[in-house]
């Protein structure tokens, strides 16, 4: 367990060092493209002129806007050290980080997409809160945890 906890630090650090913090071109290429992305998917459910750049449009007076800390990549970057810091193959392992790139991805999209929704019904800004901060986040919580628990109860079964 201590192992465990030891590496999941160290490679937290070295993820948020390579992959978020504006520290190099890797960092910055791989938020831009994350956002790029997460824009992209956006698009298709907002409507028409609502996403404006990086800008979700709500109502002339407020936006949401979708930046590096909600293109997803904190949660990602988390259960990927978990996954690593865990013991098993290194290739089950690549496997499982693209599970959970993927999900982590779709979900953040249903997340903002959720916040949007509950935003522009009545209460407008005071849903903000409760909407992003507490439900969005318990989602991303609850998602990455689920992942990680599968990824744990397979591989006990392939190590069995």
């Amino acid at each position: 367990m201590k192992k465990f906890i030891a590496l999941y630090f160290l490679y937290l650090a070295l993820f948020f060092t390579l992959f978020y913090a504006n520290t190099s071109m890797i960092s910055h290429t791989m938020n831009e493209e994350q956002t790029k992305l997460t824009l992209y998917f956006l698009h298709i459910f907002l409507g028409p002129d609502q996403l404006q750049g990086i800008d979700i449009w709500i109502n002339p007076h407020y936006k949401i806007i979708i930046n590096q800390a909600c293109n997803g990549i904190i949660p990602i970057l988390f259960l990927w050290a978990s996954i690593l810091a865990y013991p098993s193959t290194i290739w089950y392992k690549i496997l499982w980080m693209v599970i959970g790139y993927l999900l982590f991805s779709l979900v953040n999209i249903f997340r903002i997409l959720l916040v949007v929704h509950f935003v522009e019904q009545e209460g407008g800004r005071e849903n903000f809160y409760w909407s992003h901060d507490l439900m969005g986040n318990t989602i991303l919580m609850v998602v990455g945890l689920g992942i990680f628990v599968a990824f744990i109860r397979t591989a006990a079964q392939r190590n069995s």
